[in-house]
Parts: structure tokens; C-alpha cells; sequence
């Protein structure tokens, strides 16, 4: 009687309670009695082990998750309209929820409700056995594998073969397989054919890192979703009430730190949340709050404000505020390569403040990059701030690789400062054409600095030479000779005005050819592919071309030509249209002759014989050297008309020369 009895008794009797992996992010707590208030005996039974912020705050149902509206409306509309796909594709980078969408998606389709009559919904109950079985990991037919330890055929076999046996408890199968781009060629390809057919009561989900690692004859068959990375601005949100939840006051800028080193990933920064907590107790302010401070020396980065000092300084050529700066930073631990990365950052974010004014107005930026950024976005201009980033990129790179990391970075921080006055190539052309146009109108030229020290003989002769070419006199020279200074004055030459020479007309295009030759010397490199491949020329004579266009060619590309034309030749220019057919465009002519060239290769008796012997040899290009740019052979000049002198006598009849196709007469 006592074996029926206990037969009859269900399977978990005399087991603890199920209890639930953690609250959802955004429910209440269950109602607990505090250990304080139990008896002494049940006090040591209420004392469970600490769990990390990630798993004790992991979400449990879709609207826990953030940031991934997309994938949740999808899911929701699937499940409101029964067309829940048999297999899900979840990828990602780390952290941001991929393997947490799986479990609630085997939640929802397991689901029976709290009174055991429910079923499939998007919004799980989470107080039925089958709920609570798969948050606490021990549902039997929820089976997760992990791709990176099992990645052979053996392992999807077990799962094939499991798909053959129905549920023991709830609705559905599922099988969560996580880095499933780990899985070896073999195990994909044994698992296409159950993948693509199967059983009704068998869900497949999967997730991934590494999208480009999975084949594609898997992906055709799985439902993806592309889980992004979580703004900062929610991130912060998130990590503002899970600290208010743990009883801990973080100061805004802290929360900052902390999301962006997340770098988009809510694993992560609960991680580093659950840290920070710990590593500001007892540093906290008078009123209770984690500062910033804290966070940087605990992420080894130095203070946000400190970047924008050390950038600033840079860019404005001050070396010794900025090495200054990395000192305070490296003394309080900061990595000098996690610095340099800091900059790098900060440059990023201050030109696209400059590129996109519009920035400046968003919810996701701090508001120290707000303020300070949005003031060196005004400041810097855009070639100083390229060559800042490119400078950085660099130096980056060379503090890995050095062996005293600290040193590289001040190198790096040097360069940075004695290039920060150095003009840009633009300034620098600007210049170099405003001293020489003002030097040949004799106006003044620009000065020349004094380098510091002796100057050179060659340098000298270059001050000297540049005031004499500017129509200046030059300084008196000072010689240092035994401490004393002695100044000479050098006499020069009147400089010689130098005339101004007049930009000559090119030579007036003969032909065709000649003048789209012409709109390529005039850089016009849009109009030469226009002319080259879609103008039919109708005809040609000098001032006046009529041409049909073909119609992808813009309405304006004749008023253009004739532009062009106007100002090479310094002429009047008529370019009429005409819907007449009118002659092959050059690359259609020159098309042809290669054709021509290649047959005529190809009927030489040499080549022949060689691909007679080589069977399998092919002719590969012809070039002919003799053909010009557009594949034509040289134009011949055109023989130019010959008129008699004014002066010129008359031949009699006599002396003219006989043209046997004349009569006598």
C-alpha cells in the first residue's frame, strides 16, 4: 500500500519550491519575509548566494528587453497571428540579448498559463511548471547546447535523434544551440535536412556571433533577426534603475563612463555596474553618490574633462600642458594606449558634430561632449581634425609595438603639438599664390620668421633671396662673434620688375577627336566620358559642332562643351543638337578597330601554329602602340587651302599645264 502511495505522489514531493532565476527588470519582487523576522532555524535557509546583477537582472519576458523593438514587434505580430517560424536565426555582438530572446521565445511556446489552459502568447505567464522549469534551467524538453564544446556530427546526431521523440512536458521541443558557427562543415550539413523539415512539435533556435561563419543553405532556412547594439542613452536609463533597485546612487557622468565602456552591450555593463558598486563603497561623496572619478580609475581611463584638455592642447601646439596631462593621467594609472584611444574617440565625435550641426541636438550625447564638443567642432576645422585622426591612428599603433608604451605616447603627443601651427596644403597653396601675385605686382610679400640659434649660410642666402625677389630690403644682418652681436646692413640691387605674361589660347581643336582630346586636358573628366561614349558627332567644323546625344546624357552637357571649348580656345563656339544617327561614338570606333586588330592576330600565321600546338592557349589582349588614346589610329592633318599672292601674274594658255581631260578648246 505504502509503494502505490508513493507511486501516486507527484515527482518533485519533498523538494524545495522552484524559485525563479530573478524578478523581471521592470516587475515587482516577490513578497519575502526578511531573514530578521524568521525563526533562527529557517535564517541560515533564507541566506542564498550572491548573483551578479547580469543574471539576477536578466529579462524574462519581451518587454524587458531594450533596445530591440524591431525584433520584439516581429515576435508579437508572429504569435498574435500563429506564424511562429520553426527555426530563428539571432545574431549579434556579446551581451546584447540573444540567448535570453531564446529562452523567452521557448517560454512563450510552452506557456500554459496560470490555470494550465493557455496557450502560445507573447507574453508568458512565468508562474506556470513549464515557465518556472525553463527560467531555472531544468525543463526537459528546452535542450541548450553549446556550439564551441560540441562540434561534431555526433552531437547533432543526439538532436536529430531527440527530434523524433515527442514533448514530456511541454508543447513544444525547442533546442537553443549557442556560437552555432562553431559547429564543424559536417555537423551543418547533417543537420540541413531535419533543419528544413521538422517534426510539428519541434522548434530550432539559434545564435551567433559570427554570421559570415554560418552557411548559407542554413541561413535560407531560419528566420533572422539582427539584435543591435543598445544606445548609450538606454543603457544609461537601464543602469540608473537597476542601481536604484540595489539601493546605490551613481552620479550621471559615472553612468556615462560605464555605457560607454559597455560599448552597446547590457552584459557587459552590468558587469562593470556590479563592480563599480563594489569599487565605490566607502569612496562615495557627502551625499552618497559614486562619483566619476572612481569609474575612470577603476576602467584605467582617464577623466573625460582630462581628454578634452589634452585634446585641446594639442590641437593648439601647447607641449608642455600636454605632456603635463599625461602625466596626472599615468600617475593615476590610466593606460597611455587607452588615452591615445580616448583622443581618438573624441576627435571622431567632434567632427561629426562639425559635419552634422544637427547632432548637437541629440538625446544620446553627454553633455560634456555637448558643450566642450560642440565649441572645438566651432574652433577646429576639418583638415586639422583629419590630420589629428590620422596622426592618432598611427601613434596608436606604435605605442603597441614599442616597448616603453609611456614614451611612445609622449612622442605621439609631440608630433601632434609641433604639427598643430603647420598650414594645411590648401593654406599652404593660398599662400604660396598670394606671394607670388603680390610679389610680381610689387606688393608685400609675407615675413618670414626667425628661427631660433645662428642662422645657416643657406639660410641666409634663402631670407636674402625671397626679400630681393619681393622688392623688399632686406634686415640688416647680425653676426655673433665672442658673445658680441654686430649688426651689417647688405646693400641690394633695385629689383627688377618682372612682366606679367598672359595665359596663351590653346590651339584650335581640326577635328572631332581633337576637341574631346581637349575637354580632356581641361580636367573635365565627367563631359570627356559624356563625349567619348554616348556622342554620336553629326558635324564637324571649327566654331560650329552639331552632335546627338544619347539619353541618359544631361540636357545641359552642349551649353557645357561649349563652356569648355569658350574658354581653351578663347573663341566663339556654337554646339547645335540633331536627331540625326550621325557617326559611332570613339569608343564605339575604336571598339572596332581592336576587333579588327584581334582578327588580324588571330588569322597570323605564328598564332596559328601556337595555339595549334597549345590547345588549350588563348589570345589573350591586343594592344597596337600605333592607336591613340581612344583605341584610333592618327589622325592625318588636313591639308590647309593655298591661295596665290596678290601680286601674282597670269600664266598664258601656253604655259599652263596640260590636262589631257580638257579639250583643246
Amino acid at each position: 500500500m505504502s509503494d502505490n502511495t508513493d507511486a501516486q505522489l507527484p515527482q518533485d514531493e519533498g523538494l524545495p519550491n522552484p524559485e525563479m532565476e530573478g524578478p523581471g527588470l521592470f516587475g515587482d519582487e516577490p513578497a519575502q519575509q526578511a531573514p530578521e523576522q524568521l525563526p533562527a532555524t529557517q535564517q541560515d535557509q533564507a541566506a542564498s548566494p550572491y548573483r551578479v546583477l547580469a543574471r539576477k537582472y536578466r529579462p524574462t519576458t519581451f518587454d524587458d528587453l531594450i533596445g530591440q523593438e524591431a525584433m520584439v514587434r516581429t515576435l508579437r505580430n508572429a504569435f498574435a497571428l500563429g506564424r511562429v517560424a520553426h527555426a530563428f536565426m539571432l545574431t549579434g555582438v556579446r551581451g546584447v540579448g540573444k540567448t535570453t530572446t531564446a529562452r523567452i521565445i521557448a517560454r512563450a511556446l510552452n506557456c500554459i498559463g496560470p490555470d494550465g489552459k493557455g496557450g502560445p502568447t507573447a507574453d508568458p505567464c512565468g508562474v506556470c511548471a513549464n515557465c518556472v522549469a525553463i527560467l531555472n534551467d531544468r525543463h526537459p524538453d528546452v535542450l541548450e547546447m553549446d556550439a564551441a564544446s560540441r562540434t561534431g556530427v555526433d552531437d547533432v546526431r543526439e538532436i536529430i535523434e531527440a527530434t523524433r521523440f515527442r514533448p514530456m512536458q511541454g508543447r513544444m521541443k525547442v533546442f537553443i544551440i549557442d556560437e552555432v558557427h562553431m559547429l564543424s562543415r559536417n555537423a551543418f550539413n547533417a543537420l540541413l535536412k531535419t533543419l528544413e523539415e521538422p517534426p510539428a512539435q519541434v522548434t530550432f533556435i539559434f545564435a551567433t556571433t559570427e554570421l559570415r561563419k554560418v552557411p548559407v543553405t542554413v541561413l535560407s532556412r531560419c528566420q533572422r533577426f539582427d539584435l543591435r547594439r543598445v544606445p548609450q542613452s538606454e543603457l544609461v536609463g537601464l543602469f540608473s534603475c537597476i542601481a536604484e533597485k540595489e539601493h546605490v546612487r551613481l552620479s550621471s557622468d559615472a553612468l556615462a563612463l560605464v555605457a560607454r565602456a559597455a560599448d552597446g552591450s547590457v552584459r557587459d555593463g552590468l558587469s562593470l555596474l556590479d563592480q563599480a558598486i563594489a569599487q565605490g563603497t566607502g569612496q562615495t561623496d557627502a551625499d552618497g553618490v559614486i562619483g566619476a572619478t572612481v569609474i575612470s580609475d577603476m576602467l584605467g581611463l582617464a577623466d573625460r574633462e582630462v581628454v578634452f584638455d589634452l585634446l585641446e592642447a594639442v590641437l593648439t601646439g601647447k607641449p608642455e600642458q600636454a605632456l603635463a596631462l599625461l602625466d596626472a593621467a599615468y600617475a593615476r594609472g590610466a593606460d597611455p594606449g587607452l588615452v591615445l584611444g580616448d583622443m581618438l574617440e573624441l576627435v571622431h565625435t567632434v567632427s561629426r558634430l562639425r559635419a552634422v550641426p544637427s547632432l548637437r541636438d541629440s538625446a544620446d550625447m553627454p553633455e560634456a561632449e555637448r558643450v566642450r564638443g560642440t565649441h572645438m567642432a566651432d574652433t577646429f576645422t576639418v583638415p586639422v581634425l583629419m590630420r589629428a585622426w590620422q596622426m592618432l591612428v598611427k601613434g596608436m599603433q606604435e605605442v603597441e609595438a614599442a616597448s616603453d608604451r609611456r614614451a611612445a605616447a609622449d612622442m605621439v603627443l609631440i608630433r601632434l603639438c609641433y604639427v598643430a601651427d603647420m598650414p594645411s596644403p590648401e593654406d599652404l597653396i593660398k599662400r604660396l599664390s598670394g606671394a607670388e601675385g603680390s610679389a610680381g605686382q610689387g606688393g608685400t610679400a609675407p615675413s618670414v620668421g626667425a628661427s631660433s640659434g645662428a642662422p645657416s649660410a643657406g639660410t641666409t642666402s634663402a631670407v636674402l633671396a625671397s626679400s630681393v625677389s619681393a622688392g623688399h630690403q632686406p634686415p640688416p644682418l647680425r653676426m655673433v662673434s665672442g658673445g658680441q652681436s654686430v649688426s651689417a646692413a647688405v646693400p641690394v640691387a633695385a629689383p627688377v620688375p618682372m612682366p606679367s605674361v598672359e595665359p596663351q589660347a590653346l590651339p584650335h581643336p581640326r577635328t572631332w577627336r581633337e576637341a574631346v582630346a581637349l575637354v580632356k586636358d581641361q580636367k573635365e573628366a565627367i563631359l570627356h566620358g559624356q563625349l567619348r561614349h554616348a556622342a554620336h558627332l553629326v558635324s564637324f567644323a571649327p566654331g560650329h559642332i552639331v552632335l546627338r546625344f544619347e539619353q541618359h546624357v544631361p540636357a545641359g552637357a552642349a551649353q557645357e562643351l561649349r563652356k569648355v571649348l569658350d574658354r581653351a580656345t578663347g573663341m566663339s563656339w556654337r554646339v547645335g543638337l540633331s536627331e540625326e544617327e550621325g557617326e559611332p561614338t570613339l569608343d564605339a570606333q575604336g571598339a572596332e578597330i581592336i576587333q579588327f586588330r584581334r582578327k588580324e592576330a588571330e588569322a597570323h600565321p605564328l598564332v596559328k601554329a601556337i595555339l595549334k600546338f597549345f590547345p588549350d592557349a588563348e589570345l589573350g589582349e591586343v594592344r597596337d602602340h600605333g592607336l591613340d588614346d581612344y583605341g584610333l589610329p592618327p589622325e592625318e592633318p588636313v591639308p590647309e587651302l593655298l591661295f596665290a599672292p596678290l601680286d601674282a601674274e597670269f600664266l598664258d594658255d601656253d604655259e599652263r599645264p596640260y590636262d589631257p581631260g580638257m579639250s583643246p578648246d
